[in-house]
């Protein structure tokens, strides 16, 4: 099989929540153990750093891959899900493992990975740990695909456990309150390891200290360690200023990521890597920070997060997709209509998405065009659009993503905005 025939069958084979949803989810960590070490548990041979939350996972985990890469370490990241090429989800140095190394992992290991019943993720994962092996990473940032406790990653024995925040999302397998999803996501937390949680509230909090203490572990919060003293747009992303606790030390840097809602995830990366260069065997200079969070971005190829894809009209992407990350990109759509004439969202959501708190987040001024992916997984466009309205949000129904761009595209004007989101599969479309 060549590059795309392997893809095709991995995608018919063993079907991914990506494609599918809640039928590719496959719970419990014996399949992908036994397939790992089978393969000689890869995952052992470098330093792990483990990222859960329900938003933030993926710019937190490029941001400290473009910093460790700067401190002059070999750096393997694993996120998913991808928005063009399934190699996305690997990457060493910021570069995509090869179509050739993924075509002859499927064929070596496609009769092992059969037998034991692996699911999508599984199989990614497992090819992950091995790439970065035969790379030989130094260190390597893991994020979960799902929850935490019973995600595949979950094989791992970092030297730091990162929990962005706890949102409702998944519901149907990580529970219906806070504190269930936070039981899921604390399930990353190993024995004398510890946890740098984000974003810290009274909900949830209790949950990470028990499992903390449970195994002799600790509760790092970043918004204790770092105080954000500035935010503001520049030509080159953001400029942040950031004061460190513990001796009073002040930070001004870029970050090349847009985006408000960045702020929650420079404080967890801050606070992440002074515990890194304080406590483990790597070392983070100054310079190494501030490089690496000027070149998130570009240093580890990261899209779709508050991505400017044009400027007259200003055109943005954004794939939150649930009420936790959507209510961040709501504040920030409102805070543009101060500055430009007429808001145009083109917005398609998976089916299986809870949605109607997300909709009554974005503003109701706003024109909407309501769109569906070319995804089974896709809310139906008219389904949506009647949801929409219920929530007081008027527009029309393009069924095509492309369409829908187009639409918007000839209506708006150069002061106008165009903004694409509400799930990966629209702005991968868009891409």
């Amino acid at each position: 099989m060549n590059y795309s025939q392997t893809i095709e069958y991995l995608f018919a084979t063993t079907p991914s929540f990506q494609a599918v949803g809640a039928d590719a989810y496959k719970p419990g960590l014996e399949r992908v153990t036994e397939f790992c070490r089978l393969l000689g548990n890869p995952q052992n041979n470098y330093l792990t750093i483990h990222v859960a939350g329900t938003n933030g996972k993926g710019s937190t985990s490029h941001m400290l891959a473009s910093i460790l890469q700067h401190a002059g370490y070999r750096v393997g990241l694993f996120t998913s899900p991808h928005l063009r090429d399934f190699r996305e989800r690997m990457r060493v140095d910021g570069t995509m493992i090869s179509e050739r190394r993924v075509v002859d992992f499927v064929a070596e290991h496609k009769e092992q990975m059969l037998k034991l019943g692996l699911s999508f993720f599984e199989i990614t994962t497992a090819m992950a740990f091995n790439f970065f092996a035969e790379s030989d990473v130094e260190v390597a940032i893991i994020e979960t695909g799902l929850g935490g406790r019973l995600d595949a990653t979950n094989i791992i024995k970092p030297i730091l456990s990162i929990v962005t925040n706890i949102g409702l999302d998944h519901t149907e397998f990580l529970g219906n309150t806070l504190p269930e999803v936070a039981r899921e996501k604390a399930g990353i937390i190993k024995q004398g390891v510890p946890v740098v949680l984000g974003e810290a509230s009274e909900e949830y909090n209790g949950v990470f200290e028990e499992r903390a203490e449970a195994l002799r572990s600790r509760v790092i919060y970043a918004e204790r360690e770092i105080e954000l003293l500035e935010q503001c747009p520049c030509n080159e992303g953001q400029m942040f200023r950031i004061e460190r606790q513990r001796d009073n030390h002040r930070f001004t840097f870029i970050l090349d990521l847009a985006g408000e809602y960045q702020n929650h995830n420079v404080l967890t990366v801050a606070a992440a890597v002074d515990y890194l260069d304080r406590h483990t065997s790597l070392t983070i200079s100054r310079y190494a920070f501030l490089d690496g969070m000027a070149t998130a971005a570009v240093s580890t190829h990261l899209s779709g997060r508050w991505q400017i894809i044009a400027r007259k009209p200003l055109v943005v992407c954004d794939t939150g997709h649930n009420a936790h990350g959507v209510r961040y990109v709501a504040d920030q759509l409102r805070s543009l209509a101060t500055s430009y004439a007429n808001i145009y969202c083109i917005l398609g959501f998976a089916r299986d998405k809870q949605i109607d708190d997300v909709l009554g987040l974005f503003p109701q001024q706003a024109h909407f065009i309501f769109t569906q992916a070319s995804t089974p997984r896709a809310l139906p466009a008219e389904e949506l659009a009647a949801k929409g309205a219920t929530a007081g949000l008027k527009g029309e129904v393009i069924k095509s993503v492309r369409e829908a761009y187009e639409w918007a595209r000839a209506k708006a004007q150069n002061d106008d905005v165009i903004f694409i989101g509400g799930s990966n599969y629209v702005v991968a479309e868009i891409m």
